[in-house]
């Protein structure tokens, strides 16, 4: 499973990365939203590759975001 990021139009709302702190979390540097470096693809923050059991979880995050700038797609 893979999660993307839009990460320009974040409000920093925290949703993501309250409802899924082993996903998403708070950049130090500019306070958007990221994938935390664990799930990175590449070493990017905006993308991320998820293992099953965490769909369920990105998921509700992305329906909470109030941005609506995450998406999960099924690879």
């Amino acid at each position: 499973m893979k999660v993307l990021l839009n990460r320009e139009n974040c409000s920093i709302c925290g949703s993501c990365w309250e409802t899924c702190p082993d996903i998403f979390e708070q950049n130090p540097d500019d306070s958007f939203s990221q994938v935390v470096e664990k799930y990175q693809l590449n070493g990017n923050n905006a993308e991320g590759k998820l293992p099953a059991e965490s769909e369920d979880c990105a998921a509700k995050a992305a329906e909470l975001c109030c941005s609506d700038v995450i998406r999960v797609e099924k690879e």
